[in-house]
């Protein structure tokens, strides 16, 4: 579904992705792991269409997207759910529902997915007339995840969706993101909770400096006498 080829991005004079390649298949959930800086939230940023490459590609279904914008790639079914939740704070939990469904024409249908993620989400339900803002971590990013699926999406970007959340909520949103998959979304996965991510995924991809240095799947990362002294604690 998604393939990305030999990526390269910058800021200013940093190059944050050096060559960077990985694919994520229909129905897989992908995770990339790595330290702080290693450049997987740019990854993301850069299929959303947040960040321009300065080369390499980014294909979906074989379409090269490269070069589109945000708003392009949401009509590819693509969404974001960003680091830090970025939700509308001094809008409804309900208004920030209904902008995940921004450019969709089926008022019918937006309907019945509103009522879907007060299914899901009964805090959300019980919320729905409250400010965004006031909201918790853990029922922020409950938000995040609900306004994503607004849009549909065939391919969801999580970009470390547990960091700053409470024990009990970690394992509540990679459950959500677990479920998310299994109903038939793609998934690619930016996590700072490396051996969660890699117990989750289908695939994985280690990215060192911008740079992959390592993939396979989450059995085999976790395997990895390397990955286990650097990045899993023993």
């Amino acid at each position: 579904m998604l393939e990305v080829r030999d990526l390269v991005c910058t800021y200013g004079s940093v190059t944050a992705l050096k060559g960077v390649s990985f694919t994520v298949g229909t129905g897989q959930l992908v995770a990339i792991v790595g330290a702080n800086g290693a450049g997987k939230s740019t990854a993301l940023r850069a299929i959303s269409g947040l960040i321009g490459a300065r080369s390499g590609s980014i294909r979906i279904d074989g379409r090269d997207v490269t070069s589109a914008n945000p708003r392009a790639m949401v009509a590819q079914g693509v969404a974001h759910c960003p680091e830090g939740r970025r939700v509308f704070p001094y809008m409804t939990v309900a208004d920030n529902l209904a902008m995940g469904a921004y450019l969709r024409k089926d008022a019918g249908g937006v309907r019945d997915d509103l009522e879907r993620v007060f299914t899901d989400f009964p805090r959300l339900a019980e919320r729905h007339g409250q400010m965004a803002g006031t909201l918790s971590g853990g029922e922020q990013q409950m938000l995040a995840i609900g306004r994503a699926m607004m849009s549909r999406p065939r391919l969801i970007l999580f970009d470390e969706p547990s960091l700053g959340l409470a024990p009990n909520f970690v394992d509540l949103t990679l459950g959500m993101i677990d479920t998310v998959r299994k109903a038939g979304t793609t998934v690619l996965l930016v996590e700072q909770n490396a051996f969660a991510a890699l117990e989750l995924c289908d695939h994985a991809y280690l990215l060192e400096t911008g740079r992959v240095v390592k993939e396979g799947t989450g059995a085999d990362l976790i395997a990895d006498p390397h990955i286990r002294a650097a990045y899993l604690g023993g």
